[in-house]
């Protein structure tokens, strides 16, 4: 008897409400590993209440840890590399693509280097979030690192109110903004 694998997906994650819809779409058809990699979250204390929200969601949803998870290098000046000369962007602008290249970057490398069968990201759940712009930056990270992409728009089918939903049902904490603390500034 032949055993049915599922395809080993890396699913980056900006954060645990976000993942809620994701993740329980995708478990039926892959085998999915959460890779936390945020480093243009700030302040550290916002960035550690949002790994935990995510760690809580993972071990409430999947007690039986089915679903993996690893942790990224929390490097904020790597963000700030890449955000030079764009802080005052508004969300949604030129900062928030380098933002989008970074994280998706360090996630086709890790897909690459741990062999997973192909990657993607929670980011177009939002709907506050280009998911053509975020498919074409991960579409060309594939031919880069030889890893492929599973380009999506996860809003779609009430995936982003279905994310609210689980949130409020898991007791997740749910952000008032992106996660740079230039976004931060934007809305005070």
């Amino acid at each position: 008897m032949i055993e049915d694998k599922k395809p080993r997906l890396l699913l980056h994650s900006c954060c645990g409400p976000c993942s809620t819809s994701v993740v329980t779409q995708l478990v039926e058809n892959y085998s999915v590993t959460v890779f936390y990699y945020n480093p243009n979250i700030g302040p550290e204390e916002e960035y550690r209440l949002r790994l935990e929200n995510q760690k809580k969601f993972l071990r409430e949803y999947d007690p039986a840890g089915a679903v993996g998870f690893v942790e990224g290098a929390y490097d904020p000046e790597r963000f700030y590399a890449v955000a030079r000369g764009l802080e005052a962007e508004k969300e949604g602008g030129a900062r928030c693509t380098e933002c989008f290249k970074l994280r998706l970057a360090e996630t086709a490398r890790r897909a690459a280097a741990d062999g997973f069968d192909l990657f993607t990201t929670t980011l177009t759940v939002s709907p506050h979030k280009n998911a053509p712009l975020i498919n074409a930056i991960g579409g060309g990270l594939a031919e880069e690192y030889g890893v492929p992409w599973l380009s999506s728009d996860f809003k779609k089918k009430d995936g982003y109110l279905r994310s609210i939903k689980l949130s409020k049902e898991y007791g997740l904490y749910r952000q008032h903004y992106c996660g740079c603390i230039f976004s931060l500034n934007d809305i005070k």
